[in-house]
């Protein structure tokens, strides 16, 4: 039990709920060492984001940033500038291992969730609302560029138009809208639906075989920004190395057998 947010874990299914919805500087901190653990979990086959607060999140907590890294903002010289460099760079890296995950992150967002909650979701691999859910790149309208990954994940998501209508308005978008550019995947009646629908999404990839999973998300992080013959010969030598496996031959075997496979990791 953190102080910024609860790690739990059923069967195969951990779950991370976010319990402190504006981001301080302990929630960056605890953000990282969560997802390095589930990481390092092999035993973890998906991932369930979500928030057991009033909003998913609103962003980063200004009061609590001003606090503890206020004097990084005022100015100052050279060196100061290579500190907030330096701390811009270790926020980063906390996000950062939500994308690292090898194993699929389905955020489960209700309510707000702006700033560096947008920044978060754009590192999950499937992203879920409920139809009260709100976005908003909302770092322009506080003087800030956002800088701990929208700017570079949301193009590739939504695209570089509804990016940038985003980004230079700090506009809020409603769960339809987002739903329409391809920022969630669906969206829910409520948060209850909402997480009902991501635990039986989350249940559904852990029923697969897991080194699959994982090579399939590692083969589609490859490909981003990439020609499809880099992608191709990618995937090619993966299958080479891994294609043959004991689960493969569990899919081979249930299939004849009609019933449904177990699938063990190996």
């Amino acid at each position: 039990m953190g102080e910024t947010m609860n790690l739990s874990k059923s069967g195969h299914i951990a779950t991370v709920a976010i319990t402190r919805s504006a981001m301080n500087p302990e929630f960056f901190d605890e953000l990282e060492t969560t997802f390095r653990s589930i990481s390092a979990d092999t035993d973890v086959r998906a991932v369930i984001l979500c928030s057991a607060g009033r909003a998913f999140c609103y962003g980063l907590d200004l009061p609590a940033a001003f606090a503890g890294y206020g004097k990084l903002f005022a100015g100052g010289g050279a060196a100061t500038r290579t500190e907030l460099l330096g701390l811009i760079k270790k926020l980063q890296q906390a996000l950062n291992s939500v994308a690292d995950c090898p194993v699929p992150v389905i955020a489960a967002i209700h309510n707000w969730c702006v700033g560096g909650g947008l920044d978060l979701i754009a590192c999950c691999d499937i992203r879920y609302a409920s139809r009260d859910a709100r976005f908003a790149i909302s770092e322009t309208k506080v003087a800030i560029v956002a800088d701990v990954g929208s700017l570079q994940r949301l193009p590739s998501i939504i695209g570089q138009g509804a990016t940038r209508e985003m980004a230079f308005t700090g506009r809020a978008i409603d769960a339809a809208k987002a739903l329409r550019i391809g920022l969630v995947n669906e969206s829910y009646e409520d948060a209850a639906a909402l997480l009902d629908a991501a635990t039986e999404t989350a249940e559904e990839i852990a029923k697969n075989a897991p080194l699959v999973v994982k090579g399939v998300k590692d083969v589609l992080g490859f490909g981003q920004g990439k020609t499809v013959e880099n992608g191709l010969a990618y995937v090619a030598v993966w299958n080479s190395a891994f294609l043959a496996s004991e689960d493969l031959n569990e899919a081979i075997s249930s299939f004849m057998e009609k019933r449904e496979p177990v699938y063990k990791g190996r």
